[in-house]
């Protein structure tokens, strides 16, 4: 069975009265499959696009799902939307790694990037 691990380090010498120095890791087994490292760039006008469809994938799994924006523009973002409810702006440079259970029917994830031309990297680990 394959392991998985991620690793998050968040340091910051300003942001707080003391110094912020925070390092986690997960290590995930039963991670299978993955629909590979892609790249999806909106062209020609920006609308939401969904990414994965809930219907696809077994509900109630640990899947995990990588997502970064490849753009250096500070403004733009993509706003990730997560069964027609919206989960949050990754902007610039930003990255996340989240958990996805797949629910139902409904739980599509979904893109909506905030200017045209833009690039996001994705990668979904699945478990099954």
């Amino acid at each position: 069975m394959a392991t998985t691990t991620a690793t998050i380090t968040l340091s910051s010498t300003d942001l707080l009265s003391d110094e912020l120095a925070l390092s986690q890791t997960a290590t995930s087994t039963g991670l299978i499959g993955t629909e590979g490292l892609a790249r999806k760039t909106v062209t020609g006008g920006h609308a939401q696009y969904t990414l994965f469809d809930g219907a696809s994938y077994t509900a109630d799994k640990a899947h995990k799902l990588y997502l970064k924006n490849t753009s250096t523009t500070a403004a733009e973002f993509f706003l990730i939307t997560v069964n027609a409810e919206d989960l949050g702006r990754l902007y610039a440079g930003d990255w996340a790694l989240i958990p996805w259970s797949a629910h139902d029917n409904d739980c599509d994830i979904k893109i909506d990037p905030s200017a045209n031309d833009m690039t996001l990297e994705y990668m979904l680990f699945t478990d099954e």
